[in-house]
């Protein structure tokens, strides 16, 4: 049986990060990986681009039961620390929308940074772990052999994307030892619809895309909606979605810059002759002009000329572009999820170091804790600080 000061369970982003902090300290460390390749979700990233983290990271964009938790972590290691870690690699970032960072070397070049801060740490894929006791600190049983530690750190994500070999390996350690969880479910997810909506709205529209704002459970996006075949997606979706829960209505406004009423009635006076449909592609794609006008009320309204529509039609219809009311009836599931919303409750760890307050010794870091970030680089950040700060005591 080999010893190790730390040994860390799942060689991703904050695992990483912890490894390279502790490895600081002098600290002897092994990463245990189940796959063949260490940061395979880093590596798909950004489609390829990793975006890495955001210039504004707040705490109120990160979703959890404690939304005080990831306050000091995130304090501590920022995200101008982690940009500091690249520039120091020679590597260079451009900023997109929104304050989202990505990396111009693209997703490997980080990942090779993050391994190289790790050289001095021993590393095993393809490694399965099998039991994990406590005896004199932790002994974990693998598929190669034993390893014993007194700081044993979990990092092995969520379940999200399940063909990369993402499980919820890390709720069931914190279960074995006692610890509340709080069950994962999709995050940052496509949403679906029932046919009979499709059918009405969606329809043979898959691929179009217009900017609106989103509303669910008192929080609001604004960026892009796209229709699928199978519902809505898009950033606004896939953000509303981490609030989302089965049998909520979400809003939909899809004017956010206009009172769309007032707008309409306006244009009623002025060019009244003009089809309602005509009017509306002045903001939608033609084909997306028409399904609105003949779904949104119970009237179908798309070859009617504004002057022909009763001013309290025109009201009603204008309300609900500005509040579109639909019910999903699900999401695309873990397979299409970005993050997993849920992990170990925050109540069990302490927010400076990440270990459990039950159990010394026993860590866990990134998206295992029940700590979800927004779109846009935000999960990244939180994996780099709570591995940064678990690394400091480990």
């Amino acid at each position: 049986m080999k010893y190790y000061d730390v040994i860390i369970i799942g060689a991703g982003a904050a695992g990483l990060m912890c490894a390279a902090e502790a490895l600081k300290r002098n600290r002897s460390v092994l990463i245990i990986e189940k796959s063949n390749k260490v940061g395979k979700k880093i590596l798909i990233s950004g489609g390829g681009r990793c975006n890495f983290t955001n210039l504004n990271i707040e705490p109120q964009a990160y979703l959890s039961k404690n939304p005080h938790f990831c306050k000091s972590a995130l304090s501590r290691y920022t995200q101008w620390d982690f940009i500091a870690l690249l520039e120091s690699f020679q590597l260079t970032w451009e900023e997109k929308k929104l304050g989202q960072l990505f990396c111009n070397q693209k997703a490997a070049a980080v990942l090779s940074s993050l391994v190289e801060n790790c050289q001095k740490a021993d590393i095993e894929l393809n490694t399965e772990v099998f039991a994990i006791k406590q005896e004199h600190g932790y002994v974990i049983s693998t598929n190669k052999r034993k390893y014993q530690t007194e700081s044993l750190v979990i990092a092995t994500g969520g379940p999200s994307i399940p063909k990369m070999g993402a499980t919820d390996f890390g709720l069931k350690v914190a279960k074995q030892f006692g610890l509340k969880t709080i069950s994962f479910k999709p995050g940052l997810v496509p949403l679906t619809f029932y046919q009979q909506d499709i059918n009405i709205y969606f329809k043979d529209l898959s691929g179009i895309s217009i900017d609106v704002t989103v509303i669910c459970d008192r929080t609001i996006f604004r960026e892009g909606m796209l229709i699928t075949h199978r519902g809505l997606s898009g950033p606004s979706i896939l953000q509303i979605s981490s609030y989302w829960n089965s049998g909520k209505p979400i809003e939909i406004n899809l004017l956010p810059d206009l009172n769309a009423a007032e707008y309409l009635l306006k244009m009623q006076q002025e060019r009244g002759t003009v089809l309602l449909k005509n009017i509306l592609s002045n903001f939608f794609p033609n084909r997306l002009s028409e399904r609105f006008a003949n779904t949104l009320t119970t009237k179908k309204l798309a070859n009617v000329t504004l002057s022909e529509i009763k001013k309290n039609d025109i009201k009603i219809f204008g309300s609900c572009l500005n509040n579109w009311i639909l019910t999903p009836s699900g999401t695309e599931g873990m397979r299409k999820a970005e993050v997993c919303v849920g992990g170990v409750d925050t109540d069990e760890l302490s927010s400076k170091t990440m270990e459990s307050n039950k159990e010394p010794g026993l860590y866990f870091i990134g998206e295992t804790v029940d700590v979800t970030g927004w779109l846009g680089g935000y999960n990244f950040q939180w994996a780099w600080s709570s591995g940064w700060a678990a690394g400091q005591i480990v």
